[in-house]
């Protein structure tokens, strides 16, 4: 049997390969710490619980529903969406998919045609190009650096559009790199797309988990002549420790909802009704426990920056959202490591896992060969041992 050539050229998700390889390990009895995973180590809270619970002893929530998503979430979800971006949001723009990763499959299938290009800054979270590609669009990967902070100018983004230019991946805060672009820059950058007719696609998944003086900024609010052309990613996953829920959303201009509810309807239907009322009950509850598992991150971060810095050959720009270090092996590579030369850090990474028992993603899966990515959305303990166990390998090099 011979698989079709678009699966065959796409790359399995590195993320989540690195993390299945790890629990693999560690189901067997190997001391494996895993930074692979971009979840929450919390338990999603027990109002939100308790409300899946109530949708489940609901028979209404056992039948099919609006592939667009509940009314009563949807009209939450459009009345935050409201409040972060500046203008008014109705329902009818709101689409609710399984997952942010979904939603942004939906916004590329309805909005790429072939040979579209979209701009893609890099270190770039692994999912964007391949879902550029699978909708037949070409990912444009626009690098940054860490001596910019990770953050894209409008100047390097004019340098690569095109004619064909159709949209931007606008990310902040960032996964991998945790940078949170300042309300002057990303004004700047709508303004920019909004000139040129560019679409922006903004994913605001980490919208919450943002730390010292940074402060989010959503780009319609801040560019509102880019508005009619912005679209925004979100969901639930990571601001309430609810990755295996699988609710995300996006918000759109009626016209591009409505083809991504098209699609939707004709690919998976409804978002799971029990996870939608807890996805509800998220946003409309208690904010308690997002202000607990904040400060944790916050702690975890300052701690995961401190031991990468003390680590000869890592150097590390301080994250400022999102809970994610993104640190440099430049300086390592090129050398022996536990006896056996590395020159990538996809080398590095697997030296790493087999001889320290610690479990990372290369740079190269987020196109910043170099770099590496670490979660520190696990415990203290294992996020201290984990490094400790990465500072001990590479000391005796």
């Amino acid at each position: 049997m011979t698989l079709s050539a678009r699966i065959q050229n796409m790359e399995e998700s590195p993320t989540m390969a690195v993390t299945a390889k790890a629990k693999a390990l560690k189901a067997a009895g190997e001391p494996v710490i895993g930074f692979g995973a971009g979840e929450p180590d919390f338990p999603t809270p027990d109002n939100i619980v308790e409300a899946a619970a109530r949708a489940v002893a609901d028979p209404m929530n056992h039948r099919y529903s609006a592939a667009a998503g509940l009314p009563a979430l949807r009209e939450a979800i459009a009345a935050i969406a409201s409040a972060s971006s500046g203008g008014v949001v109705d329902p009818s723009e709101v689409v609710v998919a399984n997952g942010g990763k979904h939603a942004l499959y939906n916004v590329f299938m309805a909005l790429v045609d072939p040979g579209d290009e979209v701009i893609v800054p890099a270190p770039y979270w692994v999912s964007y190009p391949e879902q550029i590609a699978l909708a037949g669009g070409v990912p444009v990967i626009l690098p940054t650096t860490k001596e910019t902070g990770f953050r894209a100018s409008v100047e390097q983004l004019e340098a690569v559009r095109t004619s064909a230019t159709k949209a931007l991946v606008f990310v902040s805060p960032s996964n991998p790199t945790g940078a949170v672009y300042p309300a002057d820059e990303i004004a700047a950058i709508g303004s920019w797309a909004a000139e040129h007719g560019i679409w922006v696609i903004t994913d605001e998944i980490y919208d919450h988990l943002v730390y010292g003086a940074a402060e989010f900024a959503s780009l319609p609010d801040v560019a509102p002549e880019a508005r009619e052309r912005t679209i925004i990613v979100n969901g639930v996953a990571k601001t309430y420790a609810m990755t295996g829920w699988r609710v995300g959303w996006s918000v759109a201009p009626r016209t591009i909802s409505a083809g991504m509810n098209k699609l939707q309807s004709q690919v998976t239907s409804n978002v799971c009704n029990v996870a939608q009322l807890a996805a509800l009950e998220a946003l409309t509850g208690p904010q308690d426990a997002v202000t607990t598992m904040l400060a944790a991150f916050d702690r975890r971060r300052r701690t995961a920056v401190d031991l990468l810095s003390a680590i000869d050959g890592v150097s590390v720009v301080e994250p400022e959202g999102a809970f994610y270090v993104f640190p440099s092996f430049e300086a390592v590579l090129g050398t022996k490591v536990a006896g056996r030369q590395v020159d990538t850090t996809l080398e590095l990474a697997e030296v790493l896992l087999e001889e320290a028992k610690v479990a990372l993603v290369p740079g190269e899966a987020f196109g910043a060969p170099g770099y590496a990515r670490l979660s520190y959305a696990l415990g203290d303990e294992d996020l201290a041992e984990g490094i400790n166990r990465i500072g001990a390998l590479l000391a005796g090099r």
